[in-house]
């Protein structure tokens, strides 16, 4: 009873099936996560990830359901709008137009600048496109020219964070897919965030949609975590670096002590699983796994009946059979007692499975089966029918348990210690986290502050200027007004001095006319008597001097008369 209680015990070695998809801490106990009696089989696999490995992606009816609604809506904006959105198609430049190769070879920011000018049809026409030659619909030759991108891609040293930050998220989507080879990203439902999709690019997150942990998970620090570039310990296998979301399995198998997984298939194709040294002078050893993560063997017995034990009753009739074929193929090389029957009895069970037996039926003789071991280990041990051990052979193989017993638990102990410290220090550094961040808040604030501040100064500036500017205004129209005045004055006082001259002309000219008037008149006096003088020495003149001398008079007469009529004028003036 000692020997088989302590046989229980061993039987944890390994870690359990693996959990959903966790997005936070990676969990090493026994709880399980009840299955659904599926592995996730409709699950689509990616171009980049084996048979063995499968992205996240929509099941095949949700897939038609969206393509319908897509259907439908297109119709219904094509009954909308006529042919309003083929005319946008249509008016799209050669210049403007782009090819996937463009987005893998051209700059970030020119790229991104043209593909905001870019219709959303034409966007979505691009991701199609890209999508089938990850997909390799097209054969060899899709193949040739998705490896082709991705060799692009991997080439350029300008994709930085700094670079990256100024991409169009389409342009952003359509990189990370031809880098990782995953079309999940270029699908309508899935969502990330500019910055997320930036992390997965430059290896900083894990490139699994539904893990999405940064990298390296947990911080871990060993050979495979720091040098494989975008490896994530909590979804990825060890050995191929790829990942899939089947849960409650024998497909994976864990390593209970540094928490990696690895493929059951990957393990046994790199003799990963393997016979283990002799026990206690026994002829063969047991089955074991070693990790390649940390080089520690860990037993498979155990493991899978605990994986049989919580996940068989649930489990329908094809993944039964597979999980069955899984164990077969693990104790396909198996040289203990217990191995080979295991390794018989999972044959029969598929043999009786696929001749009709009832999957409740299948899962109760794998579990009996593994009750037997559990009731009386010795049992199914080679020679052991019928033969008593010697007490104290007993008792060696009680001590030599007890302390392999004893051992696992201080390794368990001191995991949880460094677990411990672990969550210790990522939450002082959360709340160091935190106070930097209030402290950054209030520093935000006080700039605010400040900005507010400057804008108000800013604002009573420009007022002021304004103020200014209609006042320069104001007085820029009253000093036109101004000028406008003084020049009617000037005109004024320009014609009022013409007159002026013109009337002291012409009353220069009338005073000289007098003065000519004068002189003439006294000069004809003078002749006059001078004229009669002689007139009266000679005596009876001649009768020609007589008419001279009317003439004249009648010129004094005349001359006499026309100043009286200057007078006038100037009366008039």
């Amino acid at each position: 009873m000692i020997i088989g209680l302590l046989c229980s015990q061993l039987c944890h070695k390994m870690l359990p099936p693996r959990q959903q998809p966790r997005s936070g801490v990676l969990h090493t106990s026994l709880s399980l996560v009840p299955a659904d009696g599926s592995n996730s089989d409709q699950i689509r696999d990616s171009p980049t990830e084996s048979a063995s490995s499968r992205e996240t992606w929509p099941t095949a009816d949700a897939l038609m359901l969206s393509k319908q609604q897509q259907l439908e809506r297109e119709k219904a904006k094509e009954r909308e709008n006529g042919s309003a959105e083929h005319s946008v198609v249509r008016h799209i430049s050669n210049s403007d137009k782009m090819s996937l190769r463009d987005i893998s070879k051209e700059r970030v920011d020119v790229i991104a600048e043209r593909m905001h000018h870019l219709p959303d049809d034409f966007l979505d026409k691009l991701k199609n496109e890209l999508r089938g030659l990850i997909e390799g619909m097209g054969g060899h030759q899709h193949r040739e020219e998705y490896l082709s991108l991705q060799k692009a891609v991997l080439s350029r040293p300008d994709l930085t964070e700094k670079t990256l930050v100024l991409a169009h998220r389409g342009q952003l989507e359509i990189l990370v897919a031809i880098k990782t080879g995953i079309q999940a990203f270029l699908h309508p439902t899935v969502s990330l965030s500019q910055a997320s999709l930036i992390e997965i690019f430059l290896y900083k997150r894990c490139r699994n949609i539904a893990c999405g942990n940064p990298i390296p998970a947990d911080n871990c620090i060993c050979e495979i975590c720091s040098k494989r570039n975008g490896f994530c310990n909590l979804c990825m296998c060890v050995i191929c670096s790829k990942f899939d979301f089947e849960v409650n399995t024998c497909r994976w198998i864990g390593c209970d002590l540094c928490s990696h997984w690895t493929h059951t298939d990957c393990a046994i194709q790199n003799a990963q699983i393997g016979m283990g040294p002799p026990v206690n002078g026994g002829s063969s050893g047991e089955m074991l796994f070693r990790c390649r993560a940390c080089m520690r063997t860990s037993e498979l017995f155990g493991w899978v009946k605990d994986v049989f034990h919580h996940c068989a009753p649930l489990w329908d009739r094809e993944a039964l059979v597979r999980e069955l074929e899984y164990v077969s193929r693990i104790f396909r090389g198996s040289e203990e007692s217990r191995g080979r029957k295991l390794y018989w009895k999972c044959g029969e069970l598929v043999e009786k499975l696929k001749s009709g037996i009832a999957e409740p039926l299948a899962s109760k003789a794998i579990l009996s089966f593994f009750q037997e071991f559990d009731i009386d280990p010795t049992k199914h041990q080679e020679g052991g029918e019928g033969r008593l051990m010697a007490p104290q052979e007993a008792f060696n193989r009680i001590a030599d348990v007890v302390q392999e017993a004893i051992k696992k638990m201080e390794m368990v102990e001191e995991e949880k210690i460094r677990n411990t410290k672990k969550a210790r220090l990522a939450l002082e550094a959360c709340d160091q986290e935190l106070k930097d961040k209030a402290h950054e808040v209030a520093a935000l604030k006080m700039e605010r502050q400040k900005k507010k501040q400057q804008v108000d100064e800013l604002e009573s500036i420009v007022r002021l200027k304004q103020a200014k500017a209609e006042m320069f205004d104001l007085k820029a129209s009253e000093a036109r007004r101004e000028a406008e005045r003084l020049q009617r004055i000037a005109h004024a006082k320009a014609e009022k001095s013409e007159e002026d001259y013109a009337s002291r002309y012409l009353k220069q000219r009338l005073h000289e006319a007098e003065a000519e008037k004068h002189y003439f008149f006294e000069k004809l006096k003078l002749q006059e008597s001078s004229s009669r003088a002689s007139q009266s020495s000679v005596g009876v003149s001649e009768p020609s001097q007589m008419m001279m001398y009317n003439k004249i008079q009648d010129l004094l007469k005349n001359m006499y008369t026309t100043p009286t009529k200057g007078d006038a004028q100037s009366g008039d003036i």
